[in-house]
């Protein structure tokens, strides 16, 4: 039987918006202690308010690619909590100009910086204490992309999501003994703020038949609730109606 989630604390990066806060929606509902981090601060204010009419949550101000900052906050959270056994990477973002003919070298650095450099320093802030009580769960938000590389994601994105599964295989192999284990999300399509980064963003029909925010928190709570002898390496998700299986660019059937 799935274990509820009473007396644990969980960090999510990215936790304002998004896959963050639908996670977040959902590990609060199952009785965790969540703290959200994100860089914008009335984005985390909205955010925390619906979370705080669920249940206990509280919201810090980071941008995960200041390896100080996220070190700070790591030592808030076990300064006042004792422990976290929940770390949810989601923060992630993308170049709308990001195609190798318009890709700048700093929206790179941007991109590296926030999805990749930034999940390694959340997962190197949490991992003595995740050791110190012998047990703990990350949840690296990788994506599609990081499977099978496209054109429409750009390769910023392409690359620091194919190197999210190598950390997250990484964490496994280095702390599996530790009672540690960590899983890669991998989303197709979902319909959240990031869509509005592309060059052409989607329609709302094209984005009605994407994967929702709110299946995705139900993804994180599904692995969250597993026992902790079981990890799941790696977990895909994607629409039905998968339009990297379709082309991509075909506009979706009318509903009748």
């Amino acid at each position: 039987m799935r274990h509820q989630l009473q007396g644990q604390v969980a960090w999510i990066t990215g936790g304002g918006s998004g896959i963050g806060l639908a996670g977040a929606q959902a590990l609060v509902q199952a009785g965790a202690h969540v703290i959200i981090t994100g860089r914008n601060a009335s984005t985390n204010a909205s955010a925390l308010h619906s979370l705080k009419a669920l249940g206990s949550a509280q919201a810090l101000a980071l941008d995960v690619s200041d390896k100080q900052a996220v070190q700070e906050a790591a030592t808030q959270i076990l300064q006042e909590h004792g422990r976290i056994d929940i770390l949810v990477n989601s923060a992630g973002t993308n170049a709308t100009q990001r195609n190798f003919d318009v890709l700048t070298t700093q929206a790179w650095d941007d991109v590296v910086g926030i999805n990749l450099s930034g999940s390694f320093y959340c997962v190197h802030a949490v991992l003595p204490a995740m050791r110190a009580q012998h047990s703990g769960l990350i949840i690296n938000v990788s994506s599609w992309a990081g499977l099978y590389a496209t054109k429409l994601t750009g390769p910023a994105y392409n690359t620091t999501k194919r190197a999210v599964l190598a950390l997250t295989e990484s964490i496994n192999m280095e702390e599996c003994m530790h009672g540690i284990r960590a899983t890669s999300l991998l989303p197709g399509e979902v319909a959240t703020p990031i869509m509005e980064k592309r060059p052409t963003p989607p329609s709302q029909a094209q984005r009605d038949l994407m994967v929702q925010a709110h299946d995705m928190g139900q993804a994180i709570l599904f692995i969250a609730q597993m026992p902790a002898r079981a990890c799941i390496n790696e977990l895909v998700i994607s629409p039905t109606h998968n339009r990297f299986y379709l082309g991509g660019l075909e506009t979706p059937p009318p509903r009748t």
